[in-house]
């Protein structure tokens, strides 16, 4: 692992290098009191475009391009900023990635290849190929510039609106470890993460990442085999603690955003207002809550 500190001003010096090619997402106030950062607004769909710039960016990229491994919105975010820059991108997914996802990684003009059920198989392929090519390896979450990409959403948002508590949702722990690097503590950070892939509550019980079910209709996002060794102290100090929601919970939500504020989220996107819309959250009388909705790269739906 390279030795590059994942802190605040880590990240604010990223951002000046990777602001000129990124949105700065717009947040939408909810009438409870809520306030929506609309990160599923980022290019390629996801709040993974700023870590994959940022990756590009910071890092000497060969003639042989980049390679990653994703569930599918990663993948779609080293493609866009691939393509941006004018370098080949190599992209693995497992099977359980979603036709929208894939659509956007082909039509970004990267080199798809679909193999495995789970993120692990594809990150494993990914991996092999990596070995015998000069390609510049991207990782998901457990790569410094991915985590400082990545909390340049967590700055934004601070500048955006005063709040009491962030929930974000953890699959590897990019999102949150990056965010939780953002605030440094001057606010409550909550995990939120699908019952069928506890990743970082299974991590914060053992005291250390360890292997986790994946079986959530959030997978291709939030179904890693493990959470990121990078990011784990940074959640150790910083994640106020974490909590599990059903596939049911994060399938209403989806649909509650729909109709609260016209907002399509994929259910990984999805996740972190899923902890509210359950009642598993519950805000204190006052309390200023931040929710980031991390991503839409889901096909047309009918709620």
């Amino acid at each position: 692992m390279r030795t590059v500190d994942v802190d605040r001003a880590g990240i604010e010096r990223t951002y000046e290098v990777i602001g000129p090619h990124v949105r700065r997402t717009p947040v939408l106030a909810l009438s409870s009191g809520v306030t929506l950062k609309l990160e599923y607004l980022q290019h390629s769909g996801s709040f993974k475009a700023r870590g994959a710039m940022a990756n590009l960016l910071l890092r000497e990229v060969p003639a042989a391009g980049v390679v990653a491994a994703s569930g599918g919105n990663h993948g779609s975010a080293v493609a866009w900023a691939a393509q941006q820059l004018g370098v080949p991108a190599r992209i693995y997914v497992p099977t359980i990635s979603s036709p929208a996802k894939l659509a956007r990684i082909r039509g970004y003009g990267a080199q798809l290849v679909v193999v495995g059920e789970r993120y692990a198989d594809a990150l494993a392929a990914s991996q092999q190929w990596a070995a015998t090519s000069d390609a510049l390896r991207v990782h998901a979450f457990d790569a410094p510039e991915t985590l400082l990409g990545a909390g340049s959403a967590g700055l934004e948002l601070a500048q955006q609106a005063e709040l009491d508590t962030v929930l974000v949702s953890v699959g590897g722990g990019g999102l949150i470890g990056g965010v939780c690097a953002a605030y440094a503590g001057s606010v409550r950070i909550v995990g939120v993460e699908p019952t069928g892939a506890p990743t970082l509550t299974a991590a914060l019980q053992a005291g250390e990442p360890v292997d986790a079910q994946a079986d959530s209709v959030a997978a291709d996002s939030l179904a890693p085999r493990q959470v990121g060794r990078l990011m784990f102290p940074i959640a150790q100090d910083y994640v106020d603690h974490v909590l599990l929601v059903t596939d049911e919970d994060i399938l209403d939500a989806q649909r509650a955003l729909w109709e609260l504020a016209r907002v399509v989220a994929e259910p990984g996107g999805a996740t972190a207002f899923a902890a509210l819309r359950s009642g598993r959250y519950r805000p204190a009388p006052g309390e200023r809550v931040g929710v980031i909705v991390s991503g839409a790269n889901t096909t047309a739906v009918t709620f």
